[in-house]
């Protein structure tokens, strides 16, 4: 019993041990109403180890992978290359085998690791500090709501409608309890007006640039405006490539900046593991959540590190903690960390620059297809097109050409009526011309 490491006999012990007749007397205060008989469920008779592996690998050949077609997906997930090195080098056993620094005096290592890549996350962000991560991008902007009701004092949290869905939904599950989430109106590829709903009891203000439909965003007279009326601003970046292009979000007055790295360093990987970066002003410090890592120097004047804040439910806070996230994504902070310092920052300079030729390129060839506007005007490798028909049938379609092409934005507003001709478009340096050209051509022939 290879996956079961309770026998019979195990069983019929504990079960003696608490007066138990059977497995049934357990759940014996369950209502009838709420168990759902084993034959309700159409399951197959069972199979060996080796069976198995081949039924799940029919059924996993079903799936277009993103490597294997010309892929435009992004929508807060993006497809890059990734160094053989940042593989090879986390793969390494005292990076993979090493969790958390319990003992900071004697890891290190990994306490050096997580201190560049605060000090990378934080140059990127144009910030002054920036922590040891989170778990990804969505509950690094929950975190973030949560950081600015305690420094405001007040509850109420107003969503742009270019937010992320998905991160919306985040923020409102772990916010609504400590106070009111408000979400703007959608507007493909337009700002909303967001500063006329910030009011005297406003916490923050969260605002994606480039937001999910591609379009960037002028944060300042946003900033501006919260800021006269004593609230924060949060600014949120889902594709971490935009850093090396864009003006960042402290430059623009953003007071804590929420974001995923997974486009640096990390695979699709199937969506997830990811990896949250949260980055703020200094004077914030006290109330930023997760751990940092700091610089010092041991008794003989040697360079060391320790673990300077870790304000968590774990390290004896309880409620008092500034974040009930009990960990950091170490290895994929560890691979962001040596992606990044391989690039440098000509590299991510130019890597950038790429990503925004390639995807303008590319809007260019697909606005002269009959049947697509141009939605978006303003972008860096992600913008949003209007379709003739509805964006998830042309999805269909172009799939069973082996072409991935989009995301359709009815997928993530599903309720949303004008979302359903929308198709949003992501372009990175791994797609070539010739794969631009098949989706142009693949998208036309559809449409017509």
């Amino acid at each position: 019993m290879r996956y079961h490491p309770l026998t019979t006999e195990d069983r019929a012990q504990m079960l003696a041990r608490i007066g138990a007749k059977d497995i049934d007397a357990l759940f014996r205060d369950v209502p009838k109403s709420a168990v759902v008989p084993l034959s309700a469920f159409d399951l197959p008779d069972t199979k060996g180890e080796l069976e198995v592996e081949r039924l799940m690998s029919r059924m996993a050949a079903r799936n277009l992978a993103a490597g294997s077609v010309p892929s435009f997906c992004g929508a807060g997930a993006y497809r890059h290359h990734v160094p053989a090195a940042v593989d090879h080098l986390i793969q390494r056993s005292e990076f993979l085998t090493s969790y958390t620094p319990y003992q900071p005096e004697i890891a290190q290592g990994t306490l050096q690791y997580l201190f560049e890549f605060q000090t990378q996350v934080a140059l990127l962000a144009g910030m002054e500090v920036a922590n040891a991560s989170l778990y990804d991008g969505s509950t690094a902007t929950a975190e973030a709501v949560l950081m600015a009701q305690r420094l405001t004092r007040r509850s109420k949290a107003i969503l742009s409608g270019g937010l992320h869905p998905h991160y919306a939904e985040t923020v409102e599950t772990v916010a609504n309890l400590s106070g009111k989430v408000v979400r703007a109106p959608v507007t493909p590829g337009a700002a909303e007006d967001i500063a006329e709903m910030i009011d005297n009891e406003t916490a923050c203000v969260v605002v994606q640039s480039p937001d999910v439909f591609g379009l960037i965003r002028d944060l300042k007279p946003i900033a501006a405006a919260a800021h006269a009326k004593g609230a924060l601003l949060i600014a949120v970046v889902t594709e971490a490539m935009s850093f090396g292009l864009l003006e960042p979000p402290g430059a623009q007055d953003a007071d804590i900046v929420a974001a995923e790295g997974q486009s640096i360093g990390n695979g699709l990987n199937f969506g997830g593991p990811y990896v949250g970066l949260f980055a703020t002003r200094e004077k914030f410090i006290r109330q930023m959540p997760g751990r940092l890592s700091g610089e010092t120097v041991d008794a003989e004047g040697r360079r060391g590190f320790v673990l300077t804040l870790s304000t968590r439910e774990q390290h004896i806070r309880r409620d008092k903690a500034t974040s009930n996230i009990c960990t950091n994504s170490g290895l994929c902070c560890l691979a962001f960390t040596i992606h990044l310092s391989l690039l440098g920052e000509e590299g991510l300079t130019r890597l950038a620059r790429q990503n925004h030729a390639r995807a303008a390129s590319l809007a260019v060839r697909l606005a002269k297809v009959r049947g697509v506007s141009l939605v978006t005007d303003s972008f860096f490798n992600e913008f949003t097109i209007r379709l003739s028909k509805p964006a998830r049938s042309v999805v269909d379609a172009l799939a069973e050409r082996g072409i991935i092409a989009g995301v359709p934005a009815s997928r993530l507003f599903p309720h949303d009526k004008q979302a359903r001709d929308l198709l949003i478009v992501a372009a990175t340096e791994t797609n070539t011309d010739e794969d631009c050209e098949a989706f142009a051509k693949g998208l036309s022939e559809v449409l017509s």
